[in-house]
């Protein structure tokens, strides 16, 4: 408990640290270099504290469960610990834990429909308790995981967002997204469609950042392509360590298509989409009139 109460006060003050403009004298050169790239580094590292401490439970727990608690029930068990630990230690507000449970209810219901029918995309194949229609409730912590990134990210690097599309064209763009992961099993994928769209609608967005005392820019589209990338290598060590199986995994582990990378990216944006509508975001976005 002391090192919990300890850990508790340690992390706000590791915020405050980070967001606040340092007063440092100006550097340069291959010293600023250094730095900036140190603190990026660092901002990053603590805005995936939900993910980072979610994915290691992922690695760690063994297959066969801990003291007959299953793998899937432990990993549900952890990730309520840790959400409710975020909150406790007013690493996360309330308004925020709402958005990211609406990630998890998207995510869970994706899993559900993907995991069922006569050709599932993927499959769970161990037992548990907890699993609703075939699929472990833990599942959708991995894309809260996204949400609760974006959000630390937004915070910690001061995140504003220069000509940001109409909310409703984001909006119908983001429904379209989420739309197109059932209905292309039965009218076709649309996806390249939907992403030339997404193109055209953020190709003048930019995000700016703050790494260390400078304000950094860079094209909101690069973003979301880097976030996607990373989430697909999660993906990779996921499904190598069983925890999720796509059919050509079944027999031999095998690399995710790259073609899933996409897949992230338009979910990465459709998560973007809800977080910045947010209240205390709205306020950092630029939309041109």
């Amino acid at each position: 408990m002391p090192k919990v109460a300890a850990l508790q006060g340690l992390l706000p003050l590791l915020d405050k640290h980070l967001i606040d403009q340092p007063a440092d004298l100006p550097r340069s050169g291959i010293e600023r270099f250094v730095l900036e790239f140190f603190y990026f580094g660092v901002k990053e590292a603590r805005a995936c504290l939900f993910a980072g401490l979610f994915f290691l439970s992922v690695f760690l727990v063994p297959r066969a469960g801990i003291i007959g608690i299953p793998r899937y029930d432990l990993l549900l068990i952890i990730a309520l610990a840790i959400q409710t630990w975020m909150v406790w230690a007013k690493l996360e507000t309330i308004d925020e834990l709402k958005a990211i449970s609406v990630f998890h209810l998207v995510g869970f219901a994706l899993e559900v429909f993907k995991t069922s029918g006569n050709a599932p995309s993927w499959s769970y194949p161990d037992f548990a308790y907890t699993k609703l229609f075939g699929v472990p409730l833990f599942s959708g912590f991995m894309y809260a995981a996204v949400g609760s990134y974006v959000i630390q990210a937004w915070r910690l690097f001061d995140l504003r967002v220069r000509h940001h599309p109409p909310y409703w064209m984001a909006g119908l763009m983001a429904l379209a997204i989420y739309a197109n992961f059932f209905t292309h099993h039965y009218i076709g994928d649309y996806r390249w469609y939907i992403a030339a769209c997404t193109l055209g609608l953020y190709a003048r967005t930019t995000v700016v950042f703050r790494p260390y005392d400078r304000d950094r820019k860079m094209p909101l589209l690069l973003a979301f392509g880097l976030i996607g990338f990373f989430i697909w290598l999660a993906e990779n060590i996921s499904t190598f360590f069983g925890v999720w199986r796509y059919p050509n995994q079944i027999g031999a582990w095998s690399t995710v298509h790259i073609g899933k990378w996409s897949s992230w990216c338009l979910l990465v944006i459709m998560t973007f989409t809800i977080v910045a509508n947010l209240k205390h975001i709205k306020h950092k976005i630029h939309v041109p009139d």
